[in-house]
């Protein structure tokens, strides 16, 4: 049987979608429900039966953030972009890409663009007992996933942030790690979720890392984002994993980790390598 957070990391219907465009590059996906929302602004954009294009006049950075931020505004006072969060993302295809535009994170969704995030791995090993992990129960009023199991630390990456200056930062935010202990989180694989989501298309890059934690080290929230923490033992973690009690991007994180570990075997996680390789275009 397959892993549910192995389905639904890759639930997507291509054809219930509109390629979103800046010139000849597809940034999103829009849903096609939503295609006539955006319909009011045909200065903005083109719209044909194959595609969303942002209108060719804009062809700046400044000038496509300026004309997507007066339609993300109008959109979330409408209440068609949930979740507002004042940060800022970058619409690009590749982490390492020049930005095409600058969106708020809360539109990422509705416009289906490629976001990117860190999920951390808290191993405790004990030199006489069997390794456990610190997990972490999101908290009630998050926008995504509320009241969740969760990673010890996960969180986004904004525009101007690399991946080991969000590691050291979440890990303070989230769990109050200081920074001489972030700094040694060991990089696993990246996982790749194209899934369908309420708000909209969630395409992602998950970056892995595990962190070895001292053994009298006691997670602490600073933020606010976090319930509570728990330690657990590997088959604890597991089962919460088979029954859908972590987030799906937490779930390949630990997946990830305990395979390369070798805690679990790789026949309970059935289909999983497709999910360390980007999904299919179209």
């Amino acid at each position: 049987m397959t892993l549910p957070c192995i389905t639904a990391a890759r639930r997507f219907d291509a054809s219930a979608h509109r390629p979103f465009r800046i010139g000849a590059e597809q940034v999103g996906w829009i849903r096609e429900h939503d295609v006539p929302l955006l319909a009011r602004w045909p200065d903005v954009f083109e719209i044909a039966s194959d595609a969303v294009t942002l209108a060719a006049a804009f062809d700046t950075v400044d000038l496509r953030s300026a004309a997507l931020a007066s339609v993300i505004g109008a959109l979330a006072a409408d209440g068609r972009i949930p979740g507002w969060r004042n940060e800022t993302y970058a619409i690009r295809n590749a982490f390492d890409a020049p930005p095409l535009a600058y969106i708020e994170r809360a539109a990422s969704r509705f416009f289906g663009t490629m976001t990117y995030a860190v999920h951390l791995n808290g191993i405790v090993e004990y030199a006489d007992g069997a390794p456990q992990l610190w997990i972490a129960r999101r908290s009630e009023t998050k926008a995504t996933d509320p009241g969740m199991l969760d990673n010890v630390v996960a969180g986004g990456i904004g525009w101007g942030f690399g991946i080991g200056e969000t590691i050291v930062k979440e890990c303070w935010e989230e769990a109050g790690i200081p920074a001489e202990i972030a700094s040694r989180a060991v990089a696993g694989r990246t996982a790749h979720v194209l899934q369908s989501l309420p708000e909209g298309t969630q395409a992602e890059q998950i970056f892995i890392y595990d962190l070895a934690l001292p053994a009298d080290f006691a997670p602490r929230n600073q933020d606010g984002e976090v319930g509570e923490h728990r330690l657990a033992r590997i088959d604890e973690v597991a089962r919460w994993v088979e029954e859908s009690a972590l987030t799906v991007d937490a779930s390949l994180a630990t997946l990830d980790c305990l395979l390369r570990r070798r805690w679990i075997d790789e026949d309970a996680c059935a289909g999983i390598d497709a999910l360390f390789a980007p999904p299919k275009q179209g």
